[in-house]
């Protein structure tokens, strides 16, 4: 599992992280059952505090991703399925979207990069 936080990115690093934690759920990446690192080590890792890492897996927990249990750690959730590839591209597309957006760019200019994007290869 590689987790990174960007300190350039403007977006909190509890939501790069509950981000990054969806996407491996959702792709499969993380399967039912793994066990998260726990929160001091991750925290450690990223060079973040405790309270962020916990506050992105109690947001990712909320949705239903994960389990945790005192003693026992985070899991992933026993029940969770991999999002089909038609709501995942989806769901690439909106986040694609909204960070153009932020940046300036016109839905018009958004569709002619993903054009050229889709043209180029």
């Amino acid at each position: 599992m590689n987790l990174t936080v960007d300190p350039d990115d403007p977006t909190p690093p509890y939501e790069q992280l509950r981000r990054q934690l969806v996407r491996l759920v959702e792709t499969g990446a993380l399967a039912p059952g793994d066990r998260l690192p726990p929160l001091r080590q991750l925290a450690g890792d990223l060079g973040l505090a405790v309270g962020t890492v916990a506050r992105s897996y109690r947001e990712v927990e909320a949705a239903g991703l994960l389990v945790s249990r005192r003693g026992g750690g985070t899991r992933v959730a026993a029940d969770v399925r991999p999002t089909p590839a038609p709501r995942r591209l989806r769901a690439l597309a909106d986040g694609f979207r909204t960070e153009a957006r932020r940046l300036g760019f016109s839905d018009a200019e958004i569709r002619d990069a993903l054009t050229a994007a889709l043209e180029a290869g």
